[in-house]
């Protein structure tokens, strides 16, 4: 037999059970009630049928003493009493009923006698006994008459009570088995199906730990039957697909493992608790560790709470924008460089895994920097004061030489003279350059209001953007704060990003000069509707003497400077751009 046969009729036999008693009870109670209500009706009409009896009598006996004998009343009078006396006997169920009433009509048949001649009644009152015992008699039978209905009401009270505990006690026990067949139908449905269900529940939670052997129940009921046998199929389908895809898993595993292990560059893997997870051969040998440190954070294994910080940072999702210094770590007595940079690893729900630090050494290159920075300061430096000798000996030369102003000799001394500022200018920007780089050039730092010199910046090259029929606007987006700057170096970082704009701007375009306070900080940016920068080389265009359009400029090293600057004043600078649709360069400095 199936489930569902099972639990119909289960259900419907303790419904049957239910419904029989609810349908005897409703019959006794009915049953109850009728027979009560013809005993109390019969019993009450004899009893009223007495009371009229008993009324009619007094009455004629009133009318018997009465002073005027009114015989017409005396007759009315009897047939009452008649007419009550007939109520009665049809009121009478029983032979004792009838034989009582009779008993009242032969009494009443006596004295009837008697009232036939009231007139010898009346006179022989005080001496007749008869009629004295004839009304004795009669009141004594209807006395008896009503005590005996009385009693019988009495009677059929008590009875009725007794009938009535009788069926609350049938529908009690009717309860009590209907309860007992639903403590019996549930204990059979909770043994039959509970345990089933409740050890392929027990088997659900083993395989989702990762335990596919498992023991599934044995039940008569064909449905959980039907599913233990699935469940079964389904946990060895799931084993062997484990089995399959851990090997699978394994594989890529090792794969990940050797190309982690095989890069030039030494990788850091970090928990979500900011603990170091996995160590590359390459991270080990730059920072001499061992497999002690895997575990430990950042704050332990280098001494260096600033750089747990940064990784308890990348972990809550947020980014580092500053630029990272150089690690420096000592090795077998030597101090080497590490550059480095954190990202975070999220899952595909956007959720973050881990953390990842790349290491690389720069140990060399930062040495070469440094000799290349000294090489250029020093050779700048020696350069320029020959170079100004020059270009002052040359215009001196120019003031005495006169030639046509359109002869091939005026064309020569103008480009010599062009190129000549151009060389002072490359090597003016050479040694500024490198006095940033190398830590001698310093700030004078002072209140500066922005809006004046942004106006002063846009009057300057007001000229020069008519002459390229180029608008230049400035817009001031809210009130500005005063902030601390070296007026002169913002403005040669405003004025190189002009230029620029300048030359990439086409004829009848337009640059906005704009600024804004953003939370902490005041953002300066130059917008111009040009021919825009690939996105493949933005991250090189603030990279000393590189140039990404090939028209004609400086040395590559306008940008790099403004990005010096910036960064001295602890700002920020960036560029946002595309192909064809302009560029714009902003300058974050903090309040």
């Amino acid at each position: 037999m199936n489930l569902r046969s099972r639990l119909f009729i289960s259900s419907s036999a303790l419904v049957t059970v239910a419904l029989v008693g609810l349908l005897l009870g409703m019959f006794s109670v009915l049953q109850l009630t009728q027979v009560q209500s013809q005993a109390m009706t019969r019993n009450l009409q004899i009893i009223d049928a007495s009371l009229g009896l008993r009324q009619e009598l007094g009455k004629q006996v009133s009318l018997l003493l009465a002073e005027n004998l009114d015989r017409e009343a005396l007759k009315i009078s009897d047939q009452q009493f008649n007419y009550w006396l007939q109520r009665a006997a049809e009121s009478a169920t029983d032979e004792s009923d009838h034989q009582t009433i009779a008993e009242v009509e032969r009494s009443y048949a006596t004295f009837d006698d008697l009232l036939a001649n009231p007139t010898n009644v009346r006179s022989e009152l005080l001496n007749n006994d008869r009629f004295g015992s004839a009304i004795d008699d009669l009141r004594n039978r209807l006395n008896a008459l009503q005590s005996r209905y009385i009693d019988a009401v009495e009677l059929e009270e008590v009875r009725t009570r007794e009938r009535a505990w009788l069926i609350a006690g049938l529908i009690g026990l009717i309860g009590l088995a209907v309860l007992v067949i639903g403590f019996v139908t549930a204990n059979s449905i909770a043994q039959r199906f509970g345990r089933p269900i409740e050890a392929l529940a027990q088997a659900a939670d083993q395989i989702g730990q990762g335990d596919f052997q498992v023991t599934l129940p044995l039940t008569p009921v064909a449905e959980i039957s039907a599913l233990s046998q699935r469940f079964g199929l389904m946990a060895e389908s799931l084993r062997e697909f484990k089995n399959s895809d851990m090997a699978a898993l394994q594989a890529e595993q090792r794969r990940l493992q050797a190309v982690l292990d095989s890069i030039d560059d030494g990788l850091l893997i970090f928990d979500c608790a900011g603990r170091v997870e996995h160590v590359n051969p390459v991270a080990q040998r730059q920072l001499d560790w061992g497999q002690e440190q895997l575990g430990q954070t950042l704050d332990v294994a280098l001494q260096r709470a600033d750089l747990a910080d940064q990784v308890r940072h990348i972990l809550q999702g947020a980014n580092i924008d500053e630029t990272l210094p150089d690690l420096q770590v000592q090795i077998d007595g030597e101090n080497r460089l590490l550059a480095y940079s954190l990202s975070g690893v999220s899952h595909s729900e956007g959720r973050l895994m881990c953390a990842v630090m790349v290491l690389r050494d720069v140990t060399e290159q930062r040495a070469f920097e440094r000799v290349r920075s000294e090489f250029v300061l020093r050779a700048s430096h020696e350069l320029r004061t020959p170079v100004t000798g020059m270009l002052m000996a040359f215009s001196l030369l120019q003031e005495r030489v006169q030639f046509a102003a359109e002869s091939r000799e005026t064309d020569l001394l103008n480009t010599v003279d062009e190129e000549m500022h151009r060389l002072l200018k490359l090597i003016n920007d050479l040694l500024n350059f490198s006095r940033y780089q190398n830590g001698l050039q310093t700030l004078e730092l002072s209140a500066c209001a922005l809006e004046p010199l942004l106006l002063q910046t846009q009057q300057r090259f007001s000229g020069q953007a008519a002459e390229l029929m180029v608008g230049l606007e400035c817009e001031v987006h809210n009130e500005l704060p005063d902030i601390q700057i070296d007026r002169l170096q913002i403005e040669r970082v405003l004025d190189n990003l002009i230029a620029n704009a300048l030359r990439h701007c086409p004829l009848g375009g337009q640059i906005r000069l704009q600024a804004r306070h953003q939370d902490q900080r005041v953002v300066l940016s130059v917008a111009d509707n040009g021919d825009g920068i690939p996105y493949s080389q933005q991250t090189r265009i603030f990279e000393p003497f590189v140039q990404i359009s090939r028209k004609k400029g400086g040395a590559g090293l306008g940008l790099a400077l403004c990005k010096e600057i910036v960064q001295l004043h602890g700002g920020q600078i960036g560029v946002h751009s595309r192909v064809g649709q302009g560029a714009q360069f902003y300058v974050a400095l903090p309040v």
